[in-house]
């Protein structure tokens, strides 16, 4: 009698149509939304596809790498927030201004301009609230909550006053490296200094 594999299932890459990775993608937009980055796990995406855990991780990798795609970001947010954890509290300011900044006036930049500007005009606007609380207030926030409890109100300054910048013109259209100097003391004041109704360190 002849073998056969029939009906066995081969090593390798999981199985999965044309349309499983649009799928995970929607379900994960909505789950995100809805419930937050933190709040949101690889398995809870992956049951509401209707796919195996194994295949989510083999599309996307990590679950900011899901977020990411699941939002059109053309890059992984922690590649850019991750280097942020080895820079002086007290430089924060002046380096992500011209960190951003830089990357906003690039062609990968343009991409990740236009997605933002997509989802604040659009009905997922909860999906880059829960960037700013689950992903940067997490890994920026936490080192300037002073007084505690302030660490996500500084980061939503900071992140309003980028947010401007990418609105207004002509300073939207300035020199990456100029609007980067002009805004950095502020923004280092929204992440180390006294704010308005918040008790004084």
């Amino acid at each position: 009698m002849t073998a056969t594999n029939t009906g066995r299932r081969r090593r390798g890459r999981p199985a999965g149509s044309s349309n499983t990775r649009e799928r995970i993608l929607a379900n994960a937009r909505e789950l995100f939304a809805r419930n937050g980055i933190s709040n949101t796990s690889i398995r809870a995406v992956a049951a509401a596809a209707g796919v195996d855990s194994a295949l989510v991780h083999h599309y996307f990798g990590t679950k900011e790498q899901l977020f990411a795609a699941a939002v059109h970001i053309p890059i992984n947010p922690m590649d850019v927030i991750g280097p942020l954890r080895e820079v002086p509290v007290e430089e924060l300011g002046h380096r992500i201004s011209s960190m951003l900044l830089t990357l906003w006036d690039s062609e990968v930049g343009a991409s990740f301009i236009a997605t933002l500007r997509s989802i604040l005009a659009g009905s997922e606007v909860n999906l880059f609230r829960t960037f700013i609380q689950d992903v940067i207030a997490v890994e920026v926030g936490s080192r300037v909550d002073d007084p505690p409890g302030s660490g996500l109100i500084r980061i939503q300054f900071v992140a309003s006053q980028l947010v401007g910048v990418l609105e207004l013109e002509p300073f939207a259209s300035l020199p990456a490296q100029q609007i980067a100097d002009t805004i950095a003391p502020n923004l280092q004041r929204y992440l180390t200094g006294d704010l308005p109704d918040l008790p004084s360190r």
